[in-house]
């Protein structure tokens, strides 16, 4: 028995197993997990992470639709934070001339905390959310970093039938420990009340509400 990563429940059970790993299933959040014991040592993960920052060309597009929709609904400049995977100083810059900020929060290349203690009109998570070993804890302190009104974008492969995961190409990278359903999304929309997109097939969009009662305690998350 394995504990949810996610959700916390205790209702998950033993979903696949190969030379390498065992996958567990949630049967509550239908989030699909690696065992812990599997994970990859803190240097080789960085190592991978490392030659995946090199490749933004994906996520400088994936921005830039982002932001041309908040434009749409915000007046004024915007405060966006990119999470989890850098643009290249050019990129940034970009952003700049179109008049709005875009702050870069990474755990291992870029580690500044004060910026977790901001409010931001849209949040970048462009194929991160599959690394996320606890992706419980940084599911609560992404919602508690968006402005009321404010989007977050998630791009990462969803997996859309349990019986083709043996043959699901995304699972064979050993730093991808967290996988997602569309049920999964669901799940912690409705827990926190957000608005839910499924934009296409591996982009999903949430919005947090006017009013939400979604608390800031940066310290109990980071």
């Amino acid at each position: 028995m394995r504990r949810c990563p996610l959700c916390t429940s205790e209702e998950t059970a033993p979903f696949y197993q190969d030379r390498k790993r065992c996958i567990y299933r949630c049967k509550r959040c239908m989030l699909l997990f690696a065992d812990a014991n599997s994970h990859l040592p803190p240097s080789a993960e960085v190592k991978r992470y490392r030659s995946a920052n090199s490749k933004d060309k994906p996520l400088q597009q994936f921005l830039s639709s982002l932001i041309t929709q908040c434009e749409q609904q915000v007046q004024g400049p915007l405060l966006g934070l990119n999470f989890g995977r850098l643009l290249n100083p050019q990129a940034i810059d970009a952003i700049k001339a179109r008049g709005h900020q875009l702050n870069q929060y990474d755990p291992h290349f870029a580690p500044d905390h004060t910026l977790l203690r901001l409010e931001y009109d849209f949040i970048c998570c462009y194929r991160v959310f599959e690394h996320f070993r606890f992706p419980g804890k940084e599911w609560q302190l992404l919602c508690s970093l968006l402005k009321p009104g404010g989007w977050m974008a998630i791009s990462t492969q969803l997996l859309t039938e349990l019986q083709g995961f043996p043959k699901w190409h995304h699972k064979n990278n050993l730093t991808h420990v967290s996988f997602y359903q569309q049920a999964t999304f669901q799940y912690l929309a409705n827990q926190a009340e957000f608005r839910l997109l499924f934009a296409s097939k591996d982009l999903i969009l949430v919005q947090k509400p006017t009013g939400s009662g979604i608390t800031r305690d940066p310290s109990s998350l980071i």
